[in-house]
């Protein structure tokens, strides 16, 4: 279950997680005209001139709401002359889970229990001053937030030494994703892997945090760097494609969760 779990970045990276390195030259055609979202069984479908849409692995795209179909058929309607899966991370993103369906779930919850119990909030730098200061301000804060809903405690620690956060803490995270639509959690699992961090996740999941500021908090350790040392123009292009990826599993869990 662990290959699933990777490979739900592979999707995102990587087109459709096939042939990544000839994939420019492989694009395929765009072969349909019309473009539509049909009611169907368990949700909606995306249809191409009448047929539909399906996953790389053969199973059906099919959605629990509406709004979600037709952003998904959004991007099946921005395509020229090629269909290129790098220009279409909503896609990407449900393919992938569709691909492991309800039966990963549980994997899929553990995935972000395992980042909220090593959580990039939890672990603080040692120094330089100004960037401790930072993180105790905008961190604490951001715990807070998350340690107020669910009435826990959370245990920072200063430095790389691990620690295990109380049960008393992670329980309640833990608890508060049952019952959620694989779907929602493999965007979930996006966000975790992009931000480093699971309790944001959950955070933004219930609205607590904007997804403007999680991104912000997610990245402050980058974003001081960048301020007193420069910014790397390589690492800016792999920050923005991220975002991408981000801002898509943002926009599912949006439909989805009803944040």
């Amino acid at each position: 279950m662990r290959e699933f779990l990777e490979d739900v970045h592979e999707h995102m990276n990587d087109g459709f997680g096939r042939a990544q390195a000839h994939v420019k030259a492989e694009l395929r055609k765009r072969f349909y005209s019309a473009v539509t979202v049909v009611p169907c069984e368990e949700g909606f479908c995306i249809h191409l001139d009448g047929r539909p849409t399906k996953t790389p692995g053969h199973k059906l795209i099919v959605v629990p709401d509406e709004k979600l179909a037709h952003m998904l058929a959004k991007e099946w309607e921005a395509q020229i002359e090629h269909i290129d899966p790098g220009k279409m991370p909503l896609v990407r993103l449900v393919n992938s889970a569709l691909e492991g369906g309800d039966e990963v779930a549980a994997d899929l919850r553990e995935e972000v229990m395992k980042f909220a119990g090593n959580d990039l909030l939890l672990f603080r730098a040692e120094s330089p001053k100004e960037l401790v200061a930072l993180q105790g301000e905008i961190w604490d804060a951001a715990l807070q937030k998350v340690e107020r809903h669910f009435d826990i405690k959370f245990e920072p620690v200063t430095g790389i030494v691990h620690k295990n956060q109380p049960e008393t803490a992670l329980v309640p995270l833990k608890d508060d994703l049952d019952e959620t639509h694989f779907i929602s959690l493999t965007a979930l699992v996006s966000i975790t892997g992009l931000t480093g961090s699971g309790i944001l996740a959950i955070a933004l999941r219930r609205g607590l945090i904007e997804p403007e500021d999680v991104w912000e908090i997610a990245h402050l350790d980058e974003t001081y760097n960048a301020k007193n040392w420069g910014a790397d123009g390589e690492a800016i292009s792999r920050l923005e494609k991220r975002r991408i990826e981000f801002d898509a599993a943002v926009s599912v869990l949006r439909m989805l969760e009803q944040f």
